[in-house]
């Protein structure tokens, strides 16, 4: 049973990600769709994607999110609770039963993200696009990273990763 709880709080982690990768997917593709991109919009376009693949994907999926989401789900079959089981997803984010450090960067950087695609809206297109690819880029990257280290966990070779929760004691430490 809490392998199933394990198993919820990642692929429901995710379907979250997925569903704003197909939801912003289209209106990346659309900057290309009847606009003439002249340097300055490749410049961008280019410095944009090289900077989200490595700040979003890499950094912040890869080194720290991605094997984080995958501790906590590990954390669910060591350290049981109804509500963290129910809310698997949510708890794998860290937005509840984490460190009050976890707790406060959760929140802001959800809080963050949702202030700054609200603000993205506002931009016309090509521009609007050209900020989504790199977002898509960072997105699926990051899928692709908790998909590795399910596999990893899977597989016998688990990341050393801190879960964050409350009380650190029998959680592994942050490289």
């Amino acid at each position: 049973m809490l392998v199933l709880a394990a198993a919820w709080g990642i692929l429901g982690v995710l379907a979250i990600l997925g569903c704003a990768v197909a939801r912003i997917y289209p209106v990346a593709l659309s900057a290309f769709d009847g606009h003439s991109f002249g340097v300055v919009e490749w410049v961008v376009f280019a410095l944009w994607l090289v900077f989200m693949v490595y700040a979003e994907g890499v950094k912040g999926f890869h080194r720290a999110f991605s094997p984080r989401v995958v501790s906590r789900a590990r954390a669910l079959m060591d350290h049981p609770n109804v509500l963290a089981c129910l809310l698997a997803p949510f708890y794998c984010f860290g937005f509840f039963y984490a460190t009050r450090k976890r707790k406060i960067v959760s929140w802001a950087v959800a809080t963050g993200i949702v202030v700054l695609i609200l603000s993205v809206r506002l931009l016309p297109q090509p521009w609007r696009g050209i900020i989504d690819v790199g977002v898509v880029a960072g997105l699926g990257i990051g899928m692709l990273s908790i998909l590795y280290f399910t596999g990893r966990w899977i597989f016998g070779c688990p990341a050393d990763y801190a879960a964050d929760l409350p009380s650190e004691v029998d959680s592994p430490r942050q490289p």
